[in-house]
């Protein structure tokens, strides 16, 4: 049976999103359906797919469902939580603040006129060491590696080799390539569902930043973050037990709205 499908492309610094207004429940989770309309080719091209649907808390604004490029429902994305919530004001269901649900838990989140989102992430406990690398947990799971130079690493090729190894092959890992450059970090993310290097990764560019200030590369608790798509910062405040407060911020883009007939 052919369907049409509504649905709004947003990005925010590259990372692109298709967003559907899943409130009445139309749109049904099928994932050969996701993986196809998330196709650069064959489909819309996105590196996921979120529906904004209504939540039973009648504290919240609204909930967030994401599913990575593979079609399978994913942990928390925080660039794709950036841009729901600039789809939230567009649809006229926030105004400037809202609180919403995704899988991690709750966020709040605050946008500006010209559509900058400032998503607060979930709270960070602690930091694994790797090695000479880190693991943090900033609602997706990120490994973090420090480099000298980022523009040189084949991020798809060595992203994979981490991300397929025996100790992350089964639940998978997002891989980050950092550099520090005048108090700035540069960063390069192979993300898993994607399975390729993304523009931005919102949960990644939080990961690193909490680990460089965490090792002391970098002392101000706020830090800026150039991706391949853009730039984003981190505001963050250290605790006895950890990180909290922790703000995700940086500019969203309706792309473009459409139909697709599948």
């Amino acid at each position: 049976m052919i369907q049409n499908i509504s649905f709004f492309k947003y990005q925010g610094t590259g990372n692109d999103f298709i967003i559907i207004d899943n409130r009445l429940l139309n749109f049904k989770n099928d994932t050969k359906l996701i993986k196809r309309l998330c196709d650069r080719k064959f489909g819309i091209g996105a590196d996921g797919l979120i529906c904004l649907e209504n939540t039973s808390d009648k504290d919240l604004d609204f909930k967030m469902v994401y599913y990575n490029a593979d079609g399978n429902e994913s942990s928390m994305c925080g660039n794709g939580g950036r841009c729901i919530v600039a789809f939230a004001k567009y649809l006229g269901i926030i105004k400037r603040g809202c609180t919403f649900e995704a899988i991690d838990g709750i966020h709040e989140a605050k946008v500006s006129e010209n559509m900058e989102v400032e998503l607060k992430m979930k709270d960070v406990d602690f930091i694994k060491n790797h090695g000479s690398d880190f693991i943090v947990d900033t609602g997706s799971p990120h490994y973090i590696k420090f480099v000298d130079n980022d523009t040189e690493i084949d991020v798809k090729s060595d992203g994979a080799a981490i991300r397929y190894s025996n100790e992350f092959e089964k639940q998978g890992i997002n891989v980050n390539f950092v550099r520090i450059d005048n108090n700035v970090l540069k960063m390069r993310t192979y993300e898993r569902g994607v399975e390729d290097e993304t523009l931005s990764c919102g949960t990644g560019v939080t990961a690193a930043a909490i680990t460089a200030y965490d090792q002391k590369f970098i002392k101000q608790n706020e830090i800026d973050v150039i991706a391949k798509g853009g730039h984003l910062k981190i505001k963050l405040k250290k605790t006895e037990t950890g990180y909290e407060d922790i703000w995700l911020i940086g500019p969203t883009e309706n792309v473009y709205k459409g139909e697709i007939s599948c």
